[in-house]
C-alpha cells in the first residue's frame, strides 16, 4: 500500500496517509479561504483510518466553527494539517501538508463563491456533489 508523510510547518506534528485518497480538488468557500489565508484551498480526502498521526499527537490543536468541519493545527507553529468532516465520516488532508504526494484535482466544490476562477476544465460544484448533500448543480467556467 502506498504511503505518504507530511508534518506541520515546524515538523513537530507529523503524520501519514496510506492507500488512495477518496479525491483530490479545490475549495472555492470562504471559510476555507479564510483559513487557508488564500484564494482558494487544495484539499486531499481520505478515509479516517487512513490518516495516522505518528508525532506530536498532543500538539495538535482543534478549532470547529460548525460542526460539518473540526480544523487541525499544530500548537507550536500554527501549521495547518489536516481538516475532520464528521458529518461525511471524512477527513482533509491539506494538499500543502503531504508535499511528496501528486496533486491530481478532479473537481472544483463552493465554486459559486470562488474569487480565483480556474479554467482547467474539471467539473466546478456550485456547493458540493448532490451526493455529499449539495445541489450537485455545475457551474461553468
Amino acid at each position: 500500500m502506498t504511503s505518504h508523510s507530511g508534518a506541520c510547518f515546524c515538523g513537530n506534528v507529523a503524520l501519514e496517509v496510506s492507500g488512495d485518497p477518496l479525491a483530490m480538488g479545490y475549495c472555492h468557500c470562504a471559510s476555507c479561504r479564510s483559513w487557508s489565508a488564500g484564494p482558494v484551498n487544495a484539499f486531499t480526502l481520505w478515509k479516517p483510518e487512513n490518516v495516522e498521526i505518528t508525532k506530536g499527537a498532543d500538539r495538535i490543536g482543534r478549532f470547529a466553527k460548525t460542526e460539518n468541519s473540526v480544523r487541525m493545527f499544530c500548537k507550536d507553529c500554527g501549521g495547518h494539517l489536516m481538516n475532520d468532516h464528521p458529518v461525511w465520516g471524512i477527513t482533509d488532508v491539506y494538499a500543502a501538508t503531504v508535499p511528496g504526494m501528486a496533486f491530481k484535482p478532479g473537481v472544483h466544490v463552493n465554486y459559486a463563491q470562488t474569487v480565483l476562477p480556474m479554467k482547467d476544465g474539471l467539473p466546478k460544484f456550485r456547493d458540493f456533489p448532490s451526493d455529499l448533500g449539495g445541489s450537485g448543480e455545475t457551474l461553468s467556467e
